[in-house]
């Protein structure tokens, strides 16, 4: 409860400076405006609900990169709708981080995971040979 009150004073006293300096009509603005843009990533977010899932299947990022991905998305979305200028910047910080992030793993190669390289284990009662026959009538 107390980080939420000091969350709560601090996005009040930031709003308020930003608005004395920005004046009233442009802090509405930039309001409505960063409101816009998380409704939006939050409509759209089943594309990137997609790609993390086609990343996932293809094992390029493991389970903990998937949740990561999909709750930064979400919470950062989520606090672009909240009126403030502390929860925007956090807002953005973490659609930043998200969007760095997706172009690092975009246009990097991933390597195989460990389930991949492993190879297979030998059966001891298996015994590999190669049979040749000299008939001419299997050539």
């Amino acid at each position: 409860m107390i980080y939420f009150l000091i969350y709560l004073f601090i996005e009040v006293l930031l709003t308020v400076e930003v608005a004395s300096k920005i004046g009233g009509l442009a802090m509405f603005l930039e309001i409505i405006a960063s409101a816009f843009l998380g409704i939006f990533i939050l409509m759209n977010f089943r594309h990137a609900l997609a790609e993390n899932l086609d990343a996932l299947r293809t094992r390029q990022i493991d389970m903990q990169g998937f949740s990561n991905r999909n709750i930064t998305g979400l919470l950062g979305s989520l606090l672009l709708i909240v009126p403030g200028i502390l929860s925007d910047l956090i807002g953005v910080l973490m659609l930043t981080f998200l969007l760095g992030t997706l172009l690092i793993n975009h246009f990097t190669r991933k390597y195989p995971t460990e389930y991949t390289t492993q190879t297979p284990q030998k059966d001891d009662y298996v015994i590999d040979a190669e049979i040749i026959d000299d008939t001419r009538s299997l050539r």
